[in-house]
Formats: C-alpha cells, structure tokens, sequence
C-alpha cells in the first residue's frame, strides 16, 4: 500500500497571497494570519508575494494569473465577503469560490479558498483572529500541505487531461 500525505513544510516554498481590499478590517487580519502561518511553516519572507484586488470577485483572475506564471508553489487567496440585504452575497461568494477552483483545477497549483462568507461582521472579525481562530493561517497551512502533497504525488502525463 502507498499512501501519500502532506506535510506543512514551507522551506523552499514560493507563495503568493491575494487579498481583496473589500471589507479590508477582516481581510488585513486574514493577510497577517496567512503571513505569520507562512512564516511559522518555514517559508522565507522574501518568497511571499502579495497581490491586493479590489474585492472577492477579482480573486480569481490575479490568483490564475500568478498560478499560471510557474513562479509560486501555491495560491492563497483572501477575502470577506457579507452577506446583506440582498442576492449580491451568493453571486460573489458563489462565483469567487466557482474561479478559485478553476484557477487551481486549470493550473495545477494549489490555489486555496481563504475566503470567509458570513452573515455577520462580527461573525468575520471572529474567524479573522477573533474566538473562532483565524482562516488565514489555516489557509496558508493548507497551501503548504498541498503544495508538499503535489511534490510526493506522481507528475501529470504528457497530453490532453483525461476526459478533457
């Protein structure tokens, strides 16, 4: 039996973060959460890049376009996004986390989903270092477990994906 499984070991690691200045009380709480669980992993300060967007919504453009460029092992991508009074909420969160797992599927990069959805600012101010821990770092950890994961796995064979 093979069994493979990541380890969060971000020495030699290059990765980037993408964080939406929307709702920018949580996400600058989410950055440093992602940048101090790089850190505590191993990856090098100067092997983080930072990426600002405007809102949700634009993370998945800047996220494929740093996946795709063939300089970072990983992808974490930052956000807040509110729920309010209207739709609006569902056609953000919806399609931000729809782009990011395209941006990883089409690139074979991790590119992490460390975007909140609630209901409440309380509830995002609690998740971005607040009771409830903060997504951040759990984010960049799971951008280097993945990024490790991929580096033990089997390479891509040469062609057309299956079924594509």
């Amino acid at each position: 039996m093979t069994t493979f499984s990541g380890q969060r070991r971000g020495e030699g690691l290059r990765v980037a973060l993408v964080c939406s200045r929307f709702n920018e009380l949580v996400t600058e709480r989410l950055l440093n959460g992602a940048s101090e669980g790089l850190l505590r992993h191993g990856v090098d300060e100067a092997s983080i890049t930072i990426a600002w967007v405007p809102g949700a919504f634009e993370l998945p453009l800047v996220a494929l376009r740093l996946a795709s460029s063939g300089e970072y092992d990983a992808v974490v991508c930052l956000g807040a996004v509110i729920r309010g009074a209207t739709a609006h909420f569902d056609y953000v969160a919806g399609e931000c986390a729809a782009g990011v797992q395209r941006a990883q599927m089409d690139t074979g990069i991790p590119v992490v989903f460390g975007v909140l959805t609630t209901d409440t600012v309380d509830q995002a101010l609690d998740r971005a270092g607040g009771k409830s821990g903060n997504k951040g770092f759990d984010a960049a950890a799971a951008g280097i477990e993945m990024a490790d994961l991929l580096r033990q796995l089997p390479k891509p064979a040469a062609g057309p994906r299956a079924g594509g």
